[in-house]
This record gives C-alpha cells, structure tokens and sequence, in this order.
C-alpha cells in the first residue's frame, strides 16, 4: 500500500458504496442528491472519464460534454509524462527506477478508475517486479479494482495467485491482510461459515483500513459467526472476545442482537434483529444475501429454543419471541417444509413437539446407502467385463 493508506478506507471502494446507494430503492431522494453531488465531485477530481461516461449513459449523473473532453484531455497529458518518466527511468536509471516509473503509472490508471488499462500495466509491473512481498502488494491493488466492480472472478483468481506467492515467501502481515480479503470474497459470495473463520482469525492482527473500519470489519464478524457457529464457539471466539467488546457498541443494535441471542432474550433479539435489518440491507456486500441471512438467522434462533423443549405450546413460542401466534404458526410451518427445523405441528392442541434426528441413526443409514449404492456399481461393472 502506499504511504499513509494504512489508516483510512481506499476512496474508490466509498466510492463504490455511494454509486450502490444512489441505485437503492430504499435511500430517499434528499439523500441521492448528496450523494450525486458527492459522486460527481469525486469523479471530477481524480478525472474519471470511462466512469464519468458509464454514469451519464446509466442517467446516474447529467451529461457535460465539456467537462468529458477536459478529463479526457488531462488524462492524456499525465499519460504522455508518465511514459515520459518510463522511457527516462529505462535509459538513464536502474531497475527498480523502472518498476516504480510503471508502479505509478498503474496507480494512475487505478485512480482514473481505467479497468482495462490499470489491469494491464499492474501485469506490466509485475514483470519488472522480482520481491515476494512488491508482487503480493501489486495483487491487493487488483483485489481493490475486483471488489470496486463486484468482479468475482478476478478476486477469486488474484485470491489464488496471492496464495502461490505466499509459499515463496511472504510475511505474516501481508498474509493476515489477505485473510480479510478472502474473509470478505467469502462473505459476498455467501460462504459465510469460511468468512465467519477468516474474520476471526484476523481479529487482533487487522490492518486492512483501505477495505473498511474497523467497526464494520467487526459487524461483518459478528454477523457471519452468529450463522456459523455453535453455542460454545460461539461464546469463547465472539460474546467473550475482548476486541469484539472494545468496539461492539459503536455498531447500533449489534451488542443486543449477539448477547440477547447467547442469554435466549428472544424479545429483545428480534427488536435488535429489525433494527440491524437497515443495515445489511444498506451493505453493498450483504445486501444481495439478505433474505438468505433473515432466513439463517431465524433458523439459529427457533433451533436453539426449541432445543430445550420436547414440546411446546405455540402461544409460550409467541410470547417468548414477542410476536403472534398467527406470525409463529406462518413461520414455523415454512420453515419445517423447507427441513430447516426438525419439529412437527399439531395444529389441535397448538403444540410444537420435536423430534431432532439421531446422528447415530443417520450414519447408520447413509453407509448402508452408500454400500447399495457401491454394491450396484460392482454389479454393472462385472457385466461389462463379462462382456
């Protein structure tokens, strides 16, 4: 990263935050006009033409045709100095005067917000690159560009080209930055177990600052762990985590909604839970996944009530949860038709009663399926050969 970048979040990944707000359905028009003017502001002074133009087609901002040609015309300048700088570098100075002349230049091209362009001068740097640790910084500047443009195929690829550097080498700081990065690759792609374990696993070495806080890195922890985790894990990694408490509270509803779930506060867990609903439907990297985790968090919560029952009235289910019968029956029969609770209604006498499944059974009847299964195989095997 570059000099002074450690403390603050990458201005194109707010950027990106913003630009997601404006086409949010749920943000009010008074607020889209902040942000458009804020959005143009920033597109004016780093010169971002290709953007500037993608935003005027989509009708996000209005068309200046003036103001494009005078982008588009110092960004021709700046290139023609940089090359300028390459070219003297290459003739009078040494290699790693080289690297850094093309370091800038693809920086430049970051900045402008050029994709295409940035991509490939960063292939450029690399080759004039020869240290593990310059090449690894050059792949957290493309996982930037990758998460700017939600491009999940670039980030799961520099993902795995950062790994194979890692074992030439590599230091220990870097490699708990790309925990972070892969933490949050995780969690936009829903595999919030594997994020849940990266994030804590970064919870006392972070210093990814240029992809967010350190309260969101925190927030997108408790979230993915509260999914992820049993009960035990769940208190030893999260509710007694001294980092975690040193800045829960800043995070609104977040310290309600993780100790009224871990104390079975069941009210006052869903009054949290609505209340961080803005939230994470306001999160560019959560909110495609929203009914997803809606659906997985009250999972979590009816599984662990109903554990200490073998039945249940449904009234004492509603009141615990501070909802309605009506509201409790509509969710309840969802969610055993989809398997995702192992209980079953009667609907007379309005009673839940469980009947979790044996672990020892289900082996039991998974081996003998896949033994049939093997056994069929063999047979259809053998006849070939016979033939």
């Amino acid at each position: 990263m570059e000099e002074g970048m450690e403390s603050k979040q990458q201005p194109h990944l707010i950027l990106a935050h913003n630009l997601f707000l404006l086409s949010h359905p749920d943000v009010d028009d008074i607020e889209k006009v902040r942000l458009r003017e804020e959005v143009l502001s920033v597109v004016k002074s780093d010169d971002m033409a290709s953007l500037y133009e993608s935003l005027t087609t989509s009708g996000v901002l209005e068309k200046d045709a003036e103001l494009l040609d005078s982008m588009k015309k110092r960004i021709e300048e700046e290139i023609k100095k940089l090359d300028e700088k390459i070219a003297d570098a290459e003739e009078n100075l040494g290699e790693s005067e080289v690297r850094e002349a093309h370091l800038a230049k693809s920086l430049y091209f970051i900045r402008i917000c050029d994709k295409e362009s940035a991509l490939e001068q960063l292939k450029v740097t690399e080759g004039k690159t020869v240290a593990v640790g310059q090449k690894m910084d050059l792949v957290f500047y493309t996982l930037q560009i990758g998460f700017f443009h939600m491009d999940f195929d670039l980030i799961s690829k520099s993902i795995d080209k950062a790994k194979n550097l890692f074992e030439e080498g590599g230091d220990w700081e870097r490699k708990n930055r790309l925990k972070v990065y892969e933490g949050l690759y995780c969690m936009s792609t829903r595999n919030f177990k594997r994020a849940a374990s990266l994030f804590l696993d970064s919870i006392s070495t972070f210093t990814t600052y240029e992809l967010f806080p350190y309260d969101t890195f925190i927030f997108y922890t408790v979230l993915t762990s509260i999914i992820s985790l049993d009960r035990v894990s769940l208190k030893q990694k999260v509710v007694d985590a001294p980092e975690i408490l040193a800045v829960i509270g800043k995070v609104p509803h977040l310290s309600e909604f993780l100790n009224s779930l871990y104390g079975c506060q069941y009210k006052s867990f869903f009054v949290a839970f609505s209340g961080l609903t803005e939230q994470i439907k306001l999160d560019r990297y959560l909110q495609p996944h929203f009914r997803y985790y809606m659906r997985e968090v009250r999972t979590v919560v009816y599984s662990q009530f109903l554990e200490s029952y073998k039945s249940v009235t449904m009234e004492a289910m509603a009141t615990a949860f501070g909802v309605t019968f009506d509201f409790i029956d509509q969710e309840l029969s969802r969610f055993i038709a989809a398997g995702k609770l192992h209980c079953k209604i009667d609907k007379v006498a309005g009673v839940l009663e469980t009947n979790r499944p044996d672990a020892r059974n289900a082996f039991y009847q998974s081996t003998i399926k896949q033994g049939d299964f093997l056994l069929n195989r063999i047979q259809k095997l053998s006849r070939v050969i016979d033939l």
